[in-house]
């Protein structure tokens, strides 16, 4: 890991920035509720957003009125978010070292990203930049493997994960409880993306990081078997749109004087 950015992270975000804008779920109607309610961001808060990616939660932040600051260590990640969401302020950073003030930022949110750089350094500098009271997000879409063809697809994906950070094992929570933070407190929601086979399972997959970073050769076995699930399984075959299930979680704390 060189600058704070795991080299598979580096790698597979960079070559599949197109597709994981365009085929990774967006998020449910609640996590409005929760930035409101839980992260007390609304009009006039200052919001830096860490590993923002092309996006996708980006623009649930732009709703509630807040001023923003999307960050990502991956140049082709923040193309994506200023062609999608132009005028939206972004820098290259890392979360280890953000282009911020001491005590500047109302919150700092992490969506489907923190365990990319879930280390004390990193919430130490979030607490660095947050102003006493301010408050730290931290939200996944998870897959909803009680589905049979979830678990199935999961399967075939998890073979190439070698040691990359997963959000599912829980090593993210590593730094917690942070010195001058208050507990983490957890919200769960649920959210159904819908679209195409090709778009919500065959892009979906694409754009996982680690799948993204494999020779094209192997790309294509992966993409080859998650197809053959999809024609074998009667709820996904010969259907233009199909749900695919997400628990989404959420944590936040909140900085200490």
């Amino acid at each position: 890991m060189s600058d704070g950015v795991h080299p598979v992270a580096a790698r597979g975000f960079a070559n599949g920035a197109g597709i994981y804008a365009a085929s990774r779920p967006s998020y449910p109607p609640a996590a409005m509720d929760w930035l409101r309610d839980r992260l007390r961001i609304g009009p006039g808060s200052t919001v830096v957003e860490v590993g923002a990616g092309p996006g996708k939660f980006t623009r649930l932040l732009a709703d509630t009125g807040a001023e923003i600051l999307a960050t990502d260590p991956v140049p082709a990640m923040l193309a994506a978010l200023a062609a999608a969401l132009p005028g939206t302020r972004t820098a290259v950073a890392s979360a280890q070292s953000l282009p911020l003030g001491d005590a500047s930022m109302d919150a700092v949110v992490c969506a489907t990203a923190f365990h990319w750089f879930a280390t004390v350094e990193a919430v130490a500098e979030f607490r660095r930049v947050l102003r006493p009271g301010g408050t730290l997000g931290l939200i996944w879409n998870v897959r909803d493997v009680s589905v049979p063809w979830v678990a199935a697809l999961s399967a075939i994906t998890d073979r190439y994960e070698d040691a990359e950070p997963r959000q599912r094992t829980g090593a993210w929570r590593r730094p917690f409880p942070a010195p001058g933070f208050t507990p983490l407190h957890e919200t769960c929601m649920r959210y159904e993306h819908r679209g195409s086979p090709e778009d919500v399972i065959v892009g979906r997959t694409l754009s996982t990081s680690f799948i993204a970073a494999l020779p094209d050769e192997t790309k294509a076995e992966v993409v080859a078997e998650v197809r053959d699930l999809i024609a074998r399984t009667p709820e996904l075959a010969d259907r233009n749109e199909i749900v695919f299930p997400y628990v989404t979680t959420a944590y936040d704390c909140r900085r200490l004087d």
